[in-house]
């Protein structure tokens, strides 16, 4: 029962909340030893490890501690309605057991590498403190301005306006690419990708940050922000 208890962790560290129903299928999606509503029973009421995980439950749902704590779960759960599941293979999704593991990107090494070199002299031990928080609010709640606040509260200078576009496109780059709860484990450009959903966790594809506090409006013909490679008149231009 140890690996069905694992993952009753993964995936609700993954989704942030997912149904009981929708762990067994995804079980036995995975694994030729089946499991059932029994068997999700069983490890409810006899386990700890949920709880020394930071998973509860919640009525007929699995949930992590912070939204029972911090949200409102019916608002949470709302918000991943009609949004398909990402499901990775299960190497990958067990990984997730750790509740401060997230997918390595390409996104993140790329800004990884820029602050290391132009921000903390080559001290990767430092900027990847900073690349954590980026990562975390793109994960959990996104938001530029609080980015910014991040590289202020560490006393971290632009050098430029140039520089600081620089940065807000490796963010956004990063954002788009990581995995979000609320979006069933999808990305947004994934998500993005499959088309038009309901509920969708929305980025702020029609304006950057220059400075830390100000926005600019993208021009129509100025790359999309969302990374797509076109014009943002051809791509997300009104659907935001």
């Amino acid at each position: 029962m140890n690996k069905a208890e694992d993952y009753i962790i993964s995936l609700t560290h993954l989704y942030g909340l997912v149904h009981q129903e929708k762990v067994v299928e995804i079980y036995n999606l995975q694994n030729e030893e089946k499991i059932d509503k029994e068997s999700i029973n069983r490890i409810i009421t006899q386990s700890n490890e949920l709880s020394n995980n930071f998973v509860y439950v919640h009525g007929d749902y699995f949930v992590v501690e912070s939204i029972l704590q911090y949200q409102d779960f019916e608002t949470e759960l709302k918000k991943r309605l009609r949004i398909p599941f990402y499901i990775p293979e299960q190497a990958e999704l067990l990984q997730y057991k750790d509740n401060l593991y997230f997918e390595m990107t390409k996104g993140y090494r790329a800004l990884l590498n820029y602050l290391t070199i132009h921000f903390f002299n080559g001290d990767e031990y430092k900027a990847n403190m900073l690349c954590d928080d980026i990562q975390l609010s793109c994960q959990v709640s996104f938001s530029l301005q609080d980015i910014f606040r991040e590289f202020e509260r560490r006393r971290v200078k632009f050098r430029d306006e140039k520089q600081i576009s620089e940065v807000t496109e490796l963010i956004l780059d990063l954002a788009n690419n990581t995995r979000v709860p609320e979006n069933n484990g999808y990305t947004p450009r994934e998500l993005f990708e499959l088309g038009e959903i309901p509920n969708l966790r929305q980025l702020p594809l029609d304006t950057l940050i220059t400075t830390p506090g100000r926005r600019t409006k993208v021009g129509r013909n100025d790359p999309c922000p969302c990374g797509s490679g076109k014009k943002y008149k051809k791509c997300c231009l009104g659907k935001v």
